[in-house]
């Protein structure tokens, strides 16, 4: 709105010397806003009808301009806009047509409404409205200044007690530097005394590492003249030590010849000895002479022993590699270890096949060891070249037959028996024989 809106109507005597307050024009022209969106398009002035479709608050902000310029010249529009206000406050719209505002009503409001019903003096309670909201906004003022002037008294009073202990920390940390400084220069000094002391003990102990170096200078060139010496005469005692071997080697090799003639001698007389008393090319071995059921006759399973662990991987290889070593399996022991899933042909199968790649392997003396007592029916087994296949009697055992076959053995024969069996290898073991865990065969079969 121009300064000086003029009223055109009977009102036209009263007119405003100044602009209406903002907070009476937002009044006016957002109850005006509201209108414009209830009535219906034609009913809507023609300068607003192009507004009447924002929102509220956009067609208020927006339009705000055309709405004042439109109620300020045309006063039907501007009834329209007073009619709804005054049917929400009809007390206090009556008391504005009357002149008399309520001391204790909203000045804004009742500028609004004397603005828009123009009764008589409607002028002066705008500006009645204008002088409350300029003492209003003095009082604020005033208050927000007394405020803002206490806010920035205890500012300055904040930063005068900040500066104070921030003088008093300054003053501290000033103190506590110099102490500092005077300490680092005492550190410094003892530093400088040690060092220099470091440096006169460095030049000394170069000094005496030179001597030494010299010294050990000449001691290196003696020993490097003794060294001479000495492979000459080394050099002089292999020569003298090559003729002597090559002497020793041409009286080792008469001695050779002598006693291959004495051996070849000894050996024809003893095929001349057998010769004349007809004896036999072999000689049955122990374990023949033991009583144990053969492979053709009955046996019959016993229980799986106990699995040890490998204490020594190489053991059994270690123990093949005896002269004359006797070979004693634990058959049904081993094979349950290993596959014990299997039938008990197809384990003993399996079993007395590996031990007859060992034997062919190893030319030891293999026999293995099965339970028989319980078995209802005759057992057929073909047994592998070099290996010995044996079955306990009936009312015996596998063990039983084991200790026998290790009791037969004469004494000073390597006899290794193997069985996880703890019974067994103790037994075995207190009879001199080396026990084998079952894992150990089944481990060498297995390369094999």
């Amino acid at each position: 709105m121009r300064s000086g809106i003029i009223d055109s109507g009977p009102e036209a005597a009263e007119r405003l010397a100044r602009p209406l307050p903002e907070a009476v024009r937002a009044g006016v022209v957002e109850a005006a806003a509201e209108l414009i969106g209830a009535l219906p398009a034609d009913e809507v002035p023609l300068p607003l009808r192009r507004f009447a479709r924002f929102e509220r608050r956009k067609r208020a902000k927006l339009a705000g301009q055309h709405i004042a310029g439109q109620l300020e010249k045309d006063e039907a529009f501007r009834e329209r806009v007073a009619g709804p206000l005054a049917e929400a406050q009809p007390e206090l719209a009556e008391a504005v047509r009357e002149g008399r505002p309520p001391p204790a009503a909203d000045p804004v409001r009742v500028a609004v409404l004397a603005y828009l019903l123009r009764p008589a003096g409607w002028t002066r309670l705008v500006e009645a409205a204008r002088a409350e909201l300029e003492r209003s906004a003095s009082a604020s003022e005033g208050e927000a200044a007394e405020r803002r002037i206490a806010e920035l008294r205890a500012e300055v009073a904040a930063a005068r007690t900040a500066r104070s202990a921030e003088v008093d920390r300054l003053r501290a940390e000033l103190r506590d530097a110099k102490s500092e400084v005077a300490e680092l220069r005492r550190k410094l000094h003892e530093s400088r005394t040690r060092a220099k002391a470091a440096q006169e003990r460095a030049d000394a102990l170069a000094e005496s590492t030179e001597q030494e170096l010299a010294a050990a200078r000449e001691g290196t060139a003696a020993a490097d003249k003794e060294l001479r010496k000495l492979r000459s005469k080394l050099e002089r005692a292999e020569t003298s030590a090559e003729a002597a071997r090559r002497a020793s080697r041409e009286g080792r090799n008469v001695d050779d010849v002598r006693l291959r003639m004495l051996l070849d001698t000894l050996v024809d007389a003893a095929q001349g000895v057998r010769r004349e008393l007809a004896l036999p090319s072999t000689i049955a071995r122990p374990a023949d002479v033991v009583a144990g059921a053969g492979p053709d006759r009955p046996g019959h399973a016993a229980l799986p022993g106990r699995a040890l662990s490998d204490d020594d991987p190489h053991l059994l290889d270690r123990l093949l590699t005896l002269p004359q070593v006797h070979l004693l399996v634990d058959g049904y022991n081993v094979t349950k270890t290993g596959y014990g899933g299997l039938p008990l042909a197809d384990q003993r199968t399996r079993l007395l096949s590996g031990l007859g790649g060992l034997a062919a392997q190893t030319r030891a003396e293999v026999t293995c060891v099965f339970d028989g007592a319980e078995l209802d029916a005759p057992v057929a087994i073909q047994a592998p070249r070099g290996v010995r296949v044996l079955f306990s009697r009936p009312g015996s055992t596998a063990d039983e037959l084991i200790g026998e076959l290790v009791r037969a053995e004469p004494p000073g024969r390597a006899v290794v028996v193997v069985s996880a069996d703890r019974e067994v290898a103790d037994a075995a073991r207190r009879a001199g024989a080396p026990p084998a865990p079952s894992t150990l065969l089944l481990r060498r079969l297995g390369r094999s």
